[in-house]
């Protein structure tokens, strides 16, 4: 398929962010086909912990959404606010934590060429996109294990 060289909106933060909505994990997923951007809206519940990790190819951007929590990295603990936008350069290591209501963000970072398609975006020309897959959509632990099917913390099924 050729991509469109025609911008558009692809999704409205409202329809995402609605009152009463609580789903955890990747709430969106940047899907166009052709695209060079890969981009995610995350929610991670209240006490929610992304583990420790790094990426050593792609800087990331990070934007606080809704919520509150920390960074975590190796320098230290950096509170994360409403509207914050965090550079995560490639080889930091970082752990993310949610604070009591809970955290939304979008992270955005060129695409990774060449990776496998292995969960259900797939079918909507889509891909995982860091460790999003690894995530558990339930209390947002991060599963450690490559190949893991089920939280170690709350035992939800991760989407693969």
């Amino acid at each position: 398929m050729t991509p469109s060289a025609t911008a558009r909106t692809v999704t409205t933060l409202d329809g995402l962010l609605a009152p009463g909505d609580e789903r955890q994990g990747a709430l969106w997923r940047l899907a166009e086909p052709g695209r060079g951007l890969d981009a995610n809206v995350v929610r991670l519940g209240p006490g929610a912990v992304v583990a420790d990790h790094s990426d050593d190819v792609l800087d990331v951007l990070l934007v606080v959404l809704d919520g509150e929590g920390r960074l975590v990295t190796p320098e230290g603990r950096q509170e994360l606010v409403r509207h914050a936008v965090v550079w995560l350069p490639r080889t930091s290591h970082r752990s993310l934590e949610a604070g009591a209501p809970g955290l939304v963000y979008l992270t955005a970072h060129r695409r990774r060429p060449g990776m496998a398609i292995a969960n259900a975006a797939a079918d909507a020309g889509g891909e995982a996109a860091c460790l999003l897959d690894r995530v558990c959509p339930e209390c947002g632990r991060l599963a450690s294990e490559r190949d893991a099917r089920f939280c170690g913390r709350c035992g939800q099924a991760l989407s693969r």
